[in-house]
């Protein structure tokens, strides 16, 4: 049997209704997000602030968390601690993630290249 347009149109109607159906009644039962992550991320098409915010006194141990994946600890625990007391925030995990801090991330050195780790 051969699909035409108007078939394969139709199946990715269906697939889709189908797929905001399951979203509306996912919604439905409670809505409410069970995130238990330190940080919050927010989409920025959303136009909101994207932060992953620390508290002063806790820069250092953020940055051992940050720090703790590299070779080069030293050098990257120096410029962590630079940067989080310069931010106030260190992003979660030990590498990336950096949309979560805008100060930190667009921080750069004067070749162009990121100051912080």
């Amino acid at each position: 049997m051969a699909f035409t347009s108007t078939s394969h149109f139709m199946l990715l109607l269906i697939i889709c209704v189908s797929t905001l159906s399951i979203i509306g009644i996912a919604k439905a039962d409670g809505g409410e997000s069970t995130s238990t992550l330190p940080f919050s991320l927010v989409s920025p098409a959303a136009n909101q602030e994207v932060t992953c915010p620390v508290p002063q006194n806790q820069c250092g141990s953020e940055c051992e968390r940050r720090c703790s994946a590299t070779s080069h600890k030293k050098p990257c625990l120096f410029f962590c601690n630079k940067c989080c007391n310069t931010c106030l925030c260190v992003p979660p995990g030990t590498y990336g993630n950096k949309e979560c801090c805008p100060c930190y991330n667009n921080w750069k050195t004067k070749e162009g290249k990121p100051k912080c780790p």
